[in-house]
């Protein structure tokens, strides 16, 4: 079992700001996630984090871990 926060646009689209998943991978993630057209095109623009560290789809997850779901943000 791993840990996912989402932020901002990410937790607007799938309804909450953390939720606990069965995944191997960021992809599994990925794919719980985008369950929904707008759902999945939000998260197909996200960053992830597992751990405090960059990660892509093909990071594999350790139980116990964290991640992070970072979509663009602007800022100046």
């Amino acid at each position: 079992m791993i840990t996912v926060r989402l932020f901002a646009a990410a937790a607007d689209v799938v309804g909450t700001k953390q939720l606990q998943l069965q995944a191997d991978t960021v992809a599994d993630v990925v794919t719980q996630l985008s369950d929904a057209r707008t759902t999945a095109e939000v998260i197909s623009r996200c960053s992830f984090l597992v751990d405090g560290a960059r990660a892509t789809e093909q990071t594999a997850l350790q139980s116990g871990a964290t991640v992070d779901v970072l979509p663009p943000f602007a800022g100046g």
